[in-house]
């Protein structure tokens, strides 16, 4: 394969939205269901409208953002863990499907990347995410953006339905 063998065909599923920092039973309705509508519904209309572009032009390239949080879950961020760990089982599910097209669908499971998300959340919520990573850091979006860049070129070939952590030694599984 050379770098010019295909048409430039990517997506990249990045947007999210953290929601409130309650207990389970204490979230409202309306807050669940507008974390869930962003951070999964949300991917899945950006999926369904580019795959047949990708299967009909045989090849593409689909990275989706999931979180740590989808694998363990984190207490009073119920939806958001739930809303990123249905995006890793669509991820699973959508690579196994387009296995045999030329497309490739792959999810990045980030630890906290230091970005406004972070605004979003109580400082003893960004403490308590900071002393789950064993390195003792946040990670950085350079970082982030290096992980998705392999994710999305034509190197990441054999490679699909894939969670790809970035932990900082959080998630190694």
């Amino acid at each position: 394969m050379t770098p010019t063998s295909y048409p430039e065909s990517g997506l990249v599923n990045s947007a999210g939205i953290n929601g409130a920092n309650l207990v389970s039973w204490e979230i409202p309705l309306e807050d669940w269901e507008r974390v869930i509508d962003i951070n999964l519904n949300g991917i899945y209309r950006c999926c369904r409208a580019v795959v047949p572009g990708m299967i009909a032009a045989g090849y593409g390239r689909i990275v989706n953002v999931a979180s740590v949080a989808g694998k363990e879950g984190n207490p009073k961020a119920a939806q958001y863990s739930a809303s990123k760990g249905g995006v890793i089982a669509f991820t699973k599910s959508l690579g196994k499907e387009l296995a045999d097209s030329g497309v490739r669908a792959n999810c990045i499971t980030p630890a906290a990347i230091e970005t406004p998300l972070f605004e979003q959340v109580s400082a003893a919520h960004v403490a308590y995410m900071k002393s789950k990573i064993p390195m003792g850091r946040f990670g950085i979006p350079a970082e982030f953006a290096a992980m998705v860049a392999w994710m999305a070129s034509e190197e990441c070939s054999f490679t699909t339905g894939g969670v790809f952590d970035l932990s900082g030694g959080r998630s190694t599984y």
